[in-house]
Protein backbone atom coordinates (compact mmCIF):
# COMPACT_ATOMS: atom_id res chain seq x y z
CA UNK A 1 0.00 0.00 0.00
CA UNK A 2 2.59 2.53 -1.14
CA UNK A 3 2.46 5.21 -3.94
CA UNK A 4 -0.28 5.47 -6.06
CA UNK A 5 0.43 4.01 -9.72
CA UNK A 6 -0.44 5.70 -13.02
CA UNK A 7 -3.23 3.25 -14.08
CA UNK A 8 -4.58 3.44 -10.23
CA UNK A 9 -4.76 7.25 -10.50
CA UNK A 10 -6.21 7.36 -13.50
CA UNK A 11 -9.06 5.09 -12.63
CA UNK A 12 -9.73 7.19 -9.55
CA UNK A 13 -9.56 10.79 -11.77
CA UNK A 14 -12.71 8.73 -14.18
CA UNK A 15 -13.97 7.61 -11.07
CA UNK A 16 -14.66 11.24 -9.25
CA UNK A 17 -15.51 12.55 -12.95
CA UNK A 18 -18.30 10.42 -13.28
CA UNK A 19 -19.53 11.06 -9.92
CA UNK A 20 -19.66 14.59 -10.06
CA UNK A 21 -21.04 14.43 -13.28
CA UNK A 22 -24.37 12.58 -12.27
CA UNK A 23 -24.89 15.07 -9.31
CA UNK A 24 -24.20 18.19 -11.07
CA UNK A 25 -24.56 17.77 -15.33
CA UNK A 26 -26.49 14.80 -15.43
CA UNK A 27 -28.91 13.78 -13.26
CA UNK A 28 -30.08 11.06 -15.44
CA UNK A 29 -26.49 9.62 -15.42
CA UNK A 30 -27.43 6.10 -14.00
CA UNK A 31 -30.27 5.66 -16.77
CA UNK A 32 -27.68 5.75 -19.26
CA UNK A 33 -24.61 4.32 -17.76
CA UNK A 34 -25.65 1.94 -14.76
CA UNK A 35 -26.39 -1.66 -15.58
CA UNK A 36 -29.60 -3.05 -16.14
CA UNK A 37 -31.32 -5.92 -16.93
CA UNK A 38 -30.97 -6.58 -20.66
CA UNK A 39 -34.37 -6.41 -21.22
CA UNK A 40 -35.14 -3.29 -19.69
CA UNK A 41 -35.53 -0.38 -22.11
CA UNK A 42 -33.03 1.71 -20.46
CA UNK A 43 -30.34 -0.94 -21.05
CA UNK A 44 -27.67 0.01 -23.68
CA UNK A 45 -24.74 -2.21 -24.81
CA UNK A 46 -22.02 0.28 -23.01
CA UNK A 47 -23.26 -0.57 -19.93
CA UNK A 48 -21.19 -3.49 -18.63
CA UNK A 49 -18.16 -1.35 -18.51
CA UNK A 50 -19.62 2.45 -17.85
CA UNK A 51 -21.42 0.74 -14.82
CA UNK A 52 -18.07 0.16 -13.15
CA UNK A 53 -17.76 3.81 -13.01
CA UNK A 54 -21.03 4.85 -11.63
CA UNK A 55 -21.77 5.31 -8.13
CA UNK A 56 -24.84 5.06 -5.26
CA UNK A 57 -25.85 8.86 -6.14
CA UNK A 58 -27.57 9.50 -2.67
CA UNK A 59 -24.29 8.84 -0.67
CA UNK A 60 -20.69 9.74 -0.75
CA UNK A 61 -19.65 6.83 1.12
CA UNK A 62 -20.20 4.38 -1.75
CA UNK A 63 -16.98 5.60 -3.74
CA UNK A 64 -14.97 6.62 -1.45
CA UNK A 65 -15.19 2.73 0.09
CA UNK A 66 -14.25 1.75 -3.37
CA UNK A 67 -12.14 4.68 -4.21
CA UNK A 68 -10.04 3.47 -1.00
CA UNK A 69 -9.84 -0.11 -1.65
CA UNK A 70 -8.39 0.62 -5.26
CA UNK A 71 -6.23 2.94 -3.90
CA UNK A 72 -4.77 0.66 -1.14
CA UNK A 73 -4.69 -2.81 -3.15
CA UNK A 74 -4.55 -1.35 -6.70
CA UNK A 75 -1.54 0.01 -6.12
CA UNK A 76 0.76 -3.09 -5.03
CA UNK A 77 -1.15 -5.53 -7.66
CA UNK A 78 -0.16 -3.08 -10.69
CA UNK A 79 2.75 -3.08 -9.55
CA UNK A 80 3.48 -6.92 -9.44
CA UNK A 81 1.40 -6.82 -12.37
CA UNK A 82 2.84 -4.14 -15.28
CA UNK A 83 0.52 -1.77 -15.86
CA UNK A 84 -1.54 -3.34 -19.58
CA UNK A 85 -1.85 -6.63 -17.53
CA UNK A 86 -3.71 -4.59 -14.40
CA UNK A 87 -5.38 -2.67 -16.73
CA UNK A 88 -6.51 -6.06 -19.12
CA UNK A 89 -7.18 -7.53 -15.29
CA UNK A 90 -9.21 -4.78 -13.81
CA UNK A 91 -11.79 -4.57 -16.74
CA UNK A 92 -11.73 -8.16 -16.91
CA UNK A 93 -12.93 -8.52 -13.34
CA UNK A 94 -15.93 -5.53 -14.16
CA UNK A 95 -16.89 -7.50 -16.96
CA UNK A 96 -17.00 -10.61 -14.96
CA UNK A 97 -18.92 -9.17 -12.33
CA UNK A 98 -21.80 -7.85 -14.31
CA UNK A 99 -21.81 -11.36 -16.51
CA UNK A 100 -22.32 -12.86 -13.09
CA UNK A 101 -25.12 -10.45 -11.79
CA UNK A 102 -26.81 -10.65 -14.95
CA UNK A 103 -27.26 -14.50 -15.08
CA UNK A 104 -28.94 -14.64 -11.60
CA UNK A 105 -30.85 -11.77 -12.64
CA UNK A 106 -32.34 -13.81 -15.64
CA UNK A 107 -32.42 -16.67 -12.79
CA UNK A 108 -34.90 -15.01 -11.01
CA UNK A 109 -36.87 -13.27 -13.74
CA UNK A 110 -36.92 -17.17 -15.17
CA UNK A 111 -38.44 -17.89 -12.05
CA UNK A 112 -40.71 -15.39 -11.61
CA UNK A 113 -42.18 -15.90 -15.55
CA UNK A 114 -42.45 -19.41 -14.98
CA UNK A 115 -44.79 -18.86 -12.07
CA UNK A 116 -47.02 -16.16 -14.13
CA UNK A 117 -46.92 -18.80 -16.89
CA UNK A 118 -48.40 -21.49 -14.47
CA UNK A 119 -51.02 -18.91 -13.55
CA UNK A 120 -52.33 -18.59 -16.83
CA UNK A 121 -50.91 -15.32 -18.26
CA UNK A 122 -49.23 -14.97 -21.64
CA UNK A 123 -46.01 -13.62 -22.59
CA UNK A 124 -48.00 -10.19 -23.35
CA UNK A 125 -49.60 -10.16 -20.33
CA UNK A 126 -46.20 -10.66 -18.40
CA UNK A 127 -44.13 -8.36 -20.26
CA UNK A 128 -47.24 -5.56 -19.60
CA UNK A 129 -47.08 -6.35 -15.79
CA UNK A 130 -43.41 -6.19 -15.52
CA UNK A 131 -43.28 -2.77 -17.23
CA UNK A 132 -46.03 -1.48 -15.48
CA UNK A 133 -44.08 -2.32 -12.39
CA UNK A 134 -41.14 -0.55 -13.56
CA UNK A 135 -42.94 2.32 -14.35
CA UNK A 136 -44.44 3.18 -10.55
CA UNK A 137 -40.95 2.08 -8.97
CA UNK A 138 -39.44 5.03 -11.18
CA UNK A 139 -42.63 7.08 -9.96
CA UNK A 140 -43.42 6.06 -6.78
CA UNK A 141 -40.67 3.68 -5.69
CA UNK A 142 -44.04 1.07 -5.28
CA UNK A 143 -44.91 -1.78 -7.05
CA UNK A 144 -48.15 -4.37 -7.08
CA UNK A 145 -48.24 -7.36 -9.02
CA UNK A 146 -50.81 -10.03 -9.51
CA UNK A 147 -51.50 -12.23 -6.53
CA UNK A 148 -51.08 -15.87 -7.61
CA UNK A 149 -48.70 -17.81 -5.19
CA UNK A 150 -44.83 -17.80 -4.48
CA UNK A 151 -44.84 -13.59 -4.07
CA UNK A 152 -41.09 -13.99 -3.59
CA UNK A 153 -40.05 -14.99 -7.17
CA UNK A 154 -42.60 -12.54 -8.79
CA UNK A 155 -40.55 -9.87 -6.82
CA UNK A 156 -37.27 -10.87 -7.22
CA UNK A 157 -38.45 -11.43 -11.30
CA UNK A 158 -39.92 -7.92 -10.93
CA UNK A 159 -36.53 -6.24 -8.64
CA UNK A 160 -34.18 -7.86 -11.12
CA UNK A 161 -36.09 -5.89 -14.44
CA UNK A 162 -36.39 -2.79 -12.41
CA UNK A 163 -32.57 -2.13 -10.42
CA UNK A 164 -29.39 -1.29 -12.00
CA UNK A 165 -26.26 -1.92 -10.56
CA UNK A 166 -23.60 0.64 -9.84
CA UNK A 167 -20.09 0.27 -8.82
CA UNK A 168 -16.22 -0.13 -9.40
CA UNK A 169 -16.72 -3.28 -6.87
CA UNK A 170 -17.02 -6.32 -8.69
CA UNK A 171 -13.84 -5.27 -10.23
CA UNK A 172 -12.42 -4.37 -7.18
CA UNK A 173 -12.71 -7.44 -5.28
CA UNK A 174 -11.15 -9.05 -8.58
CA UNK A 175 -8.19 -6.93 -7.37
CA UNK A 176 -8.79 -8.21 -3.72
CA UNK A 177 -8.34 -11.49 -5.21
CA UNK A 178 -5.09 -10.69 -6.87
CA UNK A 179 -3.54 -8.88 -3.35
CA UNK A 180 -4.41 -11.76 -1.74
CA UNK A 181 -3.18 -14.17 -4.02
CA UNK A 182 -0.10 -12.11 -4.69
CA UNK A 183 0.74 -10.75 -0.68
CA UNK A 184 -1.06 -13.91 1.40
CA UNK A 185 0.63 -12.96 4.55
CA UNK A 186 -0.54 -9.58 4.30
CA UNK A 187 -1.97 -7.85 7.37
CA UNK A 188 -5.04 -6.03 7.34
CA UNK A 189 -7.11 -3.86 9.60
CA UNK A 190 -10.88 -3.52 9.73
CA UNK A 191 -12.23 -0.73 11.25
CA UNK A 192 -14.98 -2.11 13.26
CA UNK A 193 -12.61 -4.99 14.22
CA UNK A 194 -8.95 -3.21 14.93
CA UNK A 195 -6.67 -6.37 14.97
CA UNK A 196 -4.89 -7.72 12.36
CA UNK A 197 -5.77 -10.07 9.86
CA UNK A 198 -3.69 -11.57 7.04
CA UNK A 199 -4.95 -11.40 3.32
CA UNK A 200 -5.40 -14.70 2.95
CA UNK A 201 -7.89 -15.07 5.53
CA UNK A 202 -9.97 -11.69 5.23
CA UNK A 203 -10.33 -12.03 1.78
CA UNK A 204 -11.63 -14.97 1.38
CA UNK A 205 -14.29 -14.38 4.59
CA UNK A 206 -15.43 -11.28 2.71
CA UNK A 207 -16.06 -13.14 -0.24
CA UNK A 208 -18.53 -15.78 2.18
CA UNK A 209 -20.12 -13.28 3.98
CA UNK A 210 -21.18 -12.03 0.54
CA UNK A 211 -22.17 -15.19 -1.11
CA UNK A 212 -24.56 -15.65 2.21
CA UNK A 213 -25.87 -12.84 1.81
CA UNK A 214 -26.85 -13.34 -1.88
CA UNK A 215 -28.07 -16.63 -1.17
CA UNK A 216 -30.16 -15.65 1.85
CA UNK A 217 -30.90 -12.46 1.29
CA UNK A 218 -29.22 -10.85 4.74
CA UNK A 219 -26.33 -8.84 4.85
CA UNK A 220 -24.94 -7.15 7.57
CA UNK A 221 -23.73 -4.35 5.60
CA UNK A 222 -27.27 -2.92 4.36
CA UNK A 223 -29.01 -3.26 1.71
CA UNK A 224 -28.89 -2.30 -2.38
CA UNK A 225 -25.78 -4.56 -2.51
CA UNK A 226 -24.99 -6.60 -5.70
CA UNK A 227 -23.71 -9.74 -3.58
CA UNK A 228 -23.34 -11.77 -7.28
CA UNK A 229 -21.47 -8.72 -8.61
CA UNK A 230 -19.09 -8.85 -6.15
CA UNK A 231 -18.64 -12.87 -6.53
CA UNK A 232 -18.35 -12.50 -10.07
CA UNK A 233 -15.42 -9.86 -9.91
CA UNK A 234 -13.83 -12.27 -7.19
CA UNK A 235 -14.42 -15.18 -9.23
CA UNK A 236 -12.67 -13.83 -12.89
CA UNK A 237 -10.36 -12.30 -10.72
CA UNK A 238 -9.24 -15.79 -9.21
CA UNK A 239 -9.27 -17.32 -12.32
CA UNK A 240 -7.18 -15.19 -13.93
CA UNK A 241 -4.25 -14.83 -11.47
CA UNK A 242 -4.93 -18.92 -11.14
CA UNK A 243 -3.99 -19.02 -15.14
CA UNK A 244 -1.29 -16.76 -14.77
CA UNK A 245 0.55 -17.83 -11.77
CA UNK A 246 0.37 -21.50 -13.60
CA UNK A 247 2.05 -20.84 -16.54
CA UNK A 248 5.57 -18.77 -15.24
CA UNK A 249 3.36 -16.06 -14.21
CA UNK A 250 6.62 -13.88 -13.50
CA UNK A 251 7.90 -14.64 -16.94
CA UNK A 252 4.97 -13.11 -18.95
CA UNK A 253 4.72 -9.69 -17.51
CA UNK A 254 2.61 -7.02 -19.89
CA UNK A 255 4.18 -3.49 -20.33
Amino acid sequence: MGRITETVKVLLIINVIFFLGSQFLLPNAVQLFGLWFPENPNFHFWQPVTHMFMHDQSSIFHILFNMYALWAFGGPVEQALGRNKFIFFYFSAGLGAALIHTLVGYYHYQAGYEVLINAGLTPAEIADTVNKAFTSIQQSGQYSYPNVGEPEKIQGMIEAFSTSAVGASGAIYGVLVAFGMLFPNAELFLIFLPIPIKAKFFIPGLILLDLFSGVTGFSIFGGNIANFAHIGGALFGFIMMWYWKKNSFNDKRWY
